[in-house]
């Protein structure tokens, strides 16, 4: 015997639907990526040279490209801050989830990056190696341009939150 299908639900029976709101990024989230980078980075230098490889080289580049994207992030976020918020205009909304999206992965990924080159630098801290010192600068000013990309997406984020309109009357 076949059981019945089950017919629409009644009004109290109704599914619950999601609020459809995007939350901020959480500073543990970012604490906890960053630690977690601090590790990786940190794991390196032992790791290759257990392997018996060169250690890798961070140059200027990696720097600059990182500052390159913290520069974008920040002028997208003041552009949107004006827009949204002194304009008082409306984004589009794949406009929105864009820029949101963008915001998210910049600063989980700004924030990786950054303890990645922090635990780095710490790896090579003390070591009589020929370029360590060079390792530490260098990796010290890259992972400050992974600061500042996770800074300008948290910055990008809080541009594109707008009011609910319960909190607005």
């Amino acid at each position: 015997m076949v059981p019945p299908l089950p017919g629409p639900p009644e009004e109290d029976e109704a599914p619950q639907r999601p609020e459809g709101r995007l939350r901020t990024t959480r500073p543990g989230l970012l604490v906890g990526l960053f630690l977690a980078g601090v590790v990786v980075g940190r794991l390196v230098r032992p790791l290759a040279a257990t392997w018996e490889l060169t250690a890798p080289r961070v140059t200027w580049v990696q720097g600059a490209v990182l500052y390159l994207a913290a520069t974008i992030l920040f002028a997208v976020a003041r552009a949107t801050h004006v827009a949204v918020h002194q304009r008082r205009e409306r984004l589009l909304p794949h406009q929105a989830v864009n820029r949101l999206v963008l915001a998210k992965s910049c600063a989980l990924t700004g924030a990786a990056v950054a303890g990645g080159y922090v635990g780095y630098a710490l790896g090579w801290v003390g070591a009589g190696a020929e370029l360590a010192r060079e390792r530490v600068v260098l990796s010290l000013v890259a992972a400050l341009g992974a600061a500042l990309v996770a800074v300008g997406a948290l910055l990008l984020e809080r541009a594109c939150r707008v009011r609910d309109d319960d909190e607005a009357h």
